[in-house]
């Protein structure tokens, strides 16, 4: 009996498991089929509309300014050079760096003892030299009167040869006595001939002894200049920089002692590409002389000065492009030769063109314009300059225009903008409104009441579900709670 009325108890159990299970089925599979018969849900689609800062194609004329780098240096600039070598004897006070000297300021004296002692040898030799032009010219005079001697003899051994030939014509003379009279007279002359070689030799002596007197007075007058370059002066006024002998020192010849630069006559070279050199010639090929301005930043404080493009570089350079330009400056105050600075250079005016935000322009030389219905459509434009942050476009006939100052990967052609305009309050977008059928406001009404929200806020939202148009953003909000 027990074991039949637990078998009938089993099978009972199994009964009602199997209907449960039954029952658990048909409920899952009644909920699907329903819910894949319901109609899909649709919310309304809504444009994207992006906020732009724009700005407005303006014709206007504007004066390029081109930024380079460069450094200053000075036009007049010395080596001051000792030309003979020795002990530094005294120096001056203001022979240090950055001192300040004037024109013909004494700075160094060189201990001159051996450049005098060389003067005082090349003294006594001039002195030889000029005793040795007085004995030629003596030695000349001597010669001189021999030889008037001479040819007097001549003159009187001719005459008794004469006197001689006569006799002997008229048969009182014999011929042993005319042969005497002539080699008499053939004696005389050998001694003119002898007195002549004697004054040409004089002459020949005071030649050379002139030249020796010049070389000695040129020797003479460079010991002199030996011993003046003992001391060195300032050839300008300016600042000393470099130096490097003190009193006590001694130094070489043709050694720099220090370097004199003049620091008010300055001038700062820059290099520029060969398109910007390009921008910077007139209509005949020639360089224009430009202004320029020299800016130099000193802890938050500019430093500024005024000037203008004088020459340009003969060469290139190895290793080197574009150009090398120099510029005069006028007054600089507070610059030094060295400074690296900001050379900004005005180049000509352009006319009928804009000067926009760099941003704007994509790299294909296009912007974005809006159009109508605050639609964006791209607009080829020219680049003619960049200017720092900014660039110059000329815009042909979209003059007046408003383009998108800061370009995205977001924007394109096509889509719709809300501008925003400089200086000017971005308008608060008015709430787009759509209606409700009642179902839709009905669970929406249901959904609010059920929530767990402050009483005035379901007061407030209700009182919106109500009204014939309601925001389409306060729908798909209160929608996506619902779906979670």
């Amino acid at each position: 009996m027990r074991f039949l009325r637990r078998s009938l108890t089993g099978i009972f159990l199994l009964a009602v498991t199997l209907a449960l299970i039954a029952w658990a089925g048909n409920m899952v599979r009644g909920a699907v089929e329903a819910r894949m018969n319901e109609e899909p849900r649709s919310f309304p689609q809504r444009e994207r509309v992006l906020a732009v800062n724009v700005v407005t194609l303006e014709p206007q004329t504007i004066v390029p300014e081109l930024t380079v780098f460069g450094e200053l240096r000075s036009r007049r600039t010395l080596d001051l050079r000792s030309a003979t070598g020795g002990t530094v004897l005294s120096a001056s006070d203001a022979l240090v760096e950055g001192g300040r000297v004037e024109a013909g300021q004494l700075l160094l004296r060189i201990n001159p003892v051996e450049a005098e002692a060389a003067l005082g040898r090349v003294r006594a030799d001039l002195q030889d030299a000029q005793a040795e032009v007085r004995d030629a010219e003596r030695a000349l005079t001597l010669a001189e009167d021999e030889l008037t001697a001479a040819r007097a003899q001549v003159t009187l051994r001719e005459q008794a040869l004469t006197r001689a030939r006569d006799l002997e014509t008229r048969g009182v003379g014999t011929a042993a006595a005319v042969e005497t009279a002539e080699l008499a007279v053939s004696s005389a002359q050998g001694a003119v001939l002898s007195s002549r070689q004697a004054l040409a030799s004089a002459q020949a002596r005071i030649d050379q002894a002139r030249t020796s007197l010049a070389r000695a007075e040129i020797s003479v007058a460079e010991a002199e200049r030996v011993v003046a370059d003992t001391e060195i002066f300032a050839a300008f006024d300016g600042t000393l920089a470099d130096v490097v002998v003190s009193p006590g020192g001694r130094v070489t010849a043709n050694e720099r002692i220090a370097q004199l630069v003049d620091p008010t006559q300055l001038e700062v070279s820059f290099r520029v590409s060969t398109s910007q050199y390009a921008r910077l010639l007139d209509e005949t090929g020639a360089l224009t002389h430009a202004p320029v301005a020299v800016t130099l930043d000193v802890s938050g404080v500019n430093l500024r000065a005024e000037g203008q493009i004088t020459r340009e570089g003969a060469t290139v350079g190895a290793g080197q492009t574009g150009r090398l330009l120099f510029a005069r400056l006028e007054a600089a105050p507070g610059f030094r030769p060295g400074d690296f600075v900001t050379v900004r250079i005005n180049e000509p005016a352009l006319n009928d063109v804009a000067l926009v935000p760099a941003t704007a322009v994509a790299a294909d030389q296009t912007v974005l314009v809006v159009g109508e219905e605050d639609r964006l459509s791209p607009v080829d434009v020219t680049l003619l300059r960049r200017q720092g942050d900014d660039v110059i476009i000329a815009f042909g006939d979209n003059a007046g225009a408003e383009i998108v100052a800061e370009r995205s990967p977001l924007l394109g052609a096509g889509i719709k903008v809300r501008p925003i305009r400089p200086g000017g309050v971005e308008p608060e977008p008015e709430p787009e409104m759509i209606t409700l059928d009642a179902d839709r406001r009905a669970k929406l009404i249901a959904f609010v009441t059920d929530g767990r929200m402050p009483e005035e806020v379901k007061a407030r939202i209700i009182g919106q579900l109500e009204e014939e148009q309601v925001s389409s953003e306060t729908v798909t909000r209160l929608e996506a709670r619902m779906g979670s």
